[in-house]
């Protein structure tokens, strides 16, 4: 049973996002109405996926979100904000956030978004790729089409890294390529410590930036 807390300042919005989750079999285990509470819910309670508004008292969303996803990344955080703005994507997926939704989406995508980032599912849209890539640029690229940038990845990295980027779970992965889950693991740590990333989605930020992942 996926574990959810909603974080959000508005009680009524708390109230219809519960409804929906809990609707669709999720439990809601707990409702914070600040960044702070939800950050110190999801230190006590560590529930699988957190709904995360972005605009609360005390502490802000993307602080927030940036403390829980140092604090325990398998925690997934969902940012729905009321704000469409390309340097406020860019600052929640630095933060941690596995997928970024405004307040005017239908609930059933809400649902589907918490239902993918449990299943570790990468939910990152082309939108937010492009805004990540205009912030930080494309150096690398510069450097490859010269012929001095060769891939740090080995051949069975890249095509590991590649199906992380489509949105493989890690047993989809291993059944894929003929390989145990733990071999995929082991590889996935490998393209950890090479691009120097944290987790599934800086490693696939990383590797776009360099120009050897692409989003479908």
């Amino acid at each position: 049973m996926t574990r959810v807390l909603v974080a959000d300042d508005h009680q009524l919005l708390r109230n219809a996002l519960r409804r929906a989750l809990e609707d669709s079999g999720f439990t809601v285990i707990s409702e914070a109405a600040n960044g702070a509470d939800a950050l110190r819910l999801a230190q006590l309670l560590h529930p699988d996926v957190v709904v995360m508004d972005v605009t609360m008292p005390v502490l802000d969303g993307i602080e927030a979100t940036r403390r829980i996803h140092a604090d325990d990344a398998s925690t997934r955080v969902l940012v729905l904000t009321m704000h469409d703005e390309d340097a406020l994507r860019a600052r929640a997926i630095q933060a941690g956030a596995v997928g970024f939704l405004t307040k005017d989406c239908a609930l059933h995508d809400l649902v589907d978004a918490v239902r993918d980032a449990a299943a570790g599912e990468i939910t990152l849209t082309p939108q937010i790729a492009t805004s990540m890539m205009v912030q930080f640029g494309e150096p690398d690229a510069l450097e490859a089409a010269n012929g001095s940038w060769v891939s740090p990845l080995t051949p069975r990295e890249l095509e590991i890294l590649q199906a992380v980027a489509d949105g493989s779970s890690t047993s989809e992965i291993a059944c894929d390529l003929f390989i145990s889950a733990k071999t995929v693991k082991n590889h996935l740590a490998s393209i950890f410590a090479k691009l120097d990333s944290r987790d599934r989605l800086q490693a696939v930020l990383s590797g776009m930036r360099l120009g050897i992942v692409q989003l479908q």
